[in-house]
């Protein structure tokens, strides 16, 4: 991010244009919008630059820019159409302490103007750092139509209320009043009564809240999905908008932690295995604990809650302190990395089970059924089955496995940075140890990469 988002306060404010023609008028469009005090410098203003002056809206100076004229200016903009006289125009604002924009010349300038959409007091600003203004045109007019006229009215009123408001204790209690204001009262209210009736309906509305009793807090175990925050359900992402607090596993990467509510407070509880971790007895505490205190948690955890996530023990936590909780189920890691090998978890006449195994639990590496996946067709998503490769390889070929059979395994899957690694059970080992890195890892045995491979060539690596 090169350019960092403010919103400049710009209230008795100068701001200077220098520039007389059609360029200065469309920056003057939207500049008054503002409640700056807006001067004009030009030796030739266009006609509608005059008028603007006539009716006291700008200060027209008709000469050209000189030393000082941009002294104690917030902004100015150099929209001469020239672009000698726009540097020149530059190089004297900047000397007079003054932040300057060369229209459309992004790499001189100190700062862009953004595309708006203006529901004033509401606005919200696009930028591209002149990447795609295309884009960002295309992205004000969707949102130009998704947002009603009348939230600007609904923002107005609200905000004189927002004092009284303040009875309510902060937290959860006043945004669920300032959520149902705006979301559903408001745009009733002004459908039917107009603005007059937004008044007596916030005072109705912040009576029904205070008499309210305090919403008891709740846990929500959330499956973050494989890391792609696009395969996010959508009522995971809404509950991350609504929480309090979000206690997250170390896989959930921080594009996903990003949808939390600013205001959240954001809890690390990062488990790893075979290295260092918070206790499962101590996360469970945490939930117990905010939730006690009447806060909305979102225990967040990668993949689906319901697959080696120890959702039982949180479940079991919250139940005995009388905790109310529900689960939310995510797209596990089998799904994604099957997915991005073109790959199907089952398939007729070569599958008819399908097996999520661990590689490892809490007495070490796991047993399993080994005979069962030593048939041929038996297809198998391995979770944290790196380090215990060699283990797996050990005991499906003791009990017949084809040492052929493909094993394929995808680290980081569904992400940006994933890679596929494709084998055999023979190679597994020392496949994995060759290709390297630190990430998660998911095998899958008795599939190899079909479709995908061709498709993302940069994210496969063959050890035959």
């Amino acid at each position: 991010m090169d350019h960092f988002p403010i919103f400049l306060a710009l209230q008795g404010r100068r701001v200077v244009i220098a520039g007389g023609g059609e360029t200065a008028l469309a920056k003057l469009r939207i500049l008054r919008k503002t409640t700056a005090r807006l001067s004009v410098i030009t030796e030739a203003p266009d006609p509608a630059l005059q008028d603007l002056a006539t009716k006291g809206q700008i200060t027209l100076i008709t000469r050209p820019f000189g030393p000082g004229d941009a002294l104690c200016a917030a902004l100015v903009y150099a929209a001469t159409d020239d672009p000698a006289e726009d540097r020149r125009v530059a190089k004297l604002a900047r000397a007079d302490g003054a932040l300057v924009n060369l229209v459309d010349n992004l790499e001189d300038s100190q700062f862009i103007t953004p595309a708006i959409v203006d529901r004033d007091p509401v606005t919200i600003a696009i930028g591209t750092e002149g990447a795609a203004p295309v884009l960002a045109r295309a992205i004000k007019a969707d949102l130009e139509a998704r947002l009603a006229p009348s939230l600007g009215v609904a923002a107005r009123v609200g905000k004189g209320f927002r004092k009284l408001a303040e009875a309510l204790p902060m937290g959860r209690k006043r945004r669920e009043f300032w959520g149902e204001f705006y979301f559903d009262t408001a745009p009733q209210v002004i459908e039917k009564e107009g603005e007059s009736g937004l008044a007596p309906a916030l005072s109705a509305l912040l009576s029904r809240h205070l008499a309210a009793a305090p919403a008891p807090g709740r846990v929500d175990l959330v499956g973050a999905g494989p890391g792609d925050p696009e395969l996010l359900t959508l009522k995971a992402r809404r509950l991350l908008d609504r929480a309090d607090v979000v206690i997250h596993d170390r896989l959930v990467p921080q594009a996903i932690l990003e949808l939390a509510r600013r205001e959240a407070l954001i809890i690390d509880a990062g488990k790893e295995g075979f290295g260092p971790s918070m206790s499962q007895g101590y996360i469970c505490a945490l939930m117990v604990e905010h939730a006690a205190q009447g806060a909305h948690v979102v225990r967040l955890k990668g993949g689906d809650p319901g697959v080696f996530g120890r959702l039982d023990e949180e479940i079991d936590a919250l139940t005995q302190a009388g905790i109310a909780w529900s689960v939310v189920p995510g797209i596990t890691a089998a799904s994604a990395a099957a997915a991005g090998i073109g790959q199907s978890l089952t398939k007729r006449d070569r599958n008819s089970a399908l097996r999520l195994v661990t590689g490892h639990d809490m007495q070490g590496f796991a047993e399993q059924d080994w005979r069962g996946l030593a048939r041929p067709g038996a297809v198998a998503a391995i979770y944290m089955g790196k380090r215990g490769a060699r283990f797996i390889q050990g005991r499906l070929m003791m009990h017949g496995a084809d040492p052929q059979t493909p094993v394929t395994a995808v680290e980081n899957a569904s992400r940006p940075d994933a890679r596929v690694i494709a084998t055999t059970l023979a190679r597994l080992p020392n496949a994995l140890a060759e290709a390297g890195g630190n990430s998660p890892v998911i095998l899958l045995y008795g599939l190899a990469p079909r479709a995908a491979e061709a498709a993302l060539p940069q994210l496969s690596e063959e050890f035959a």
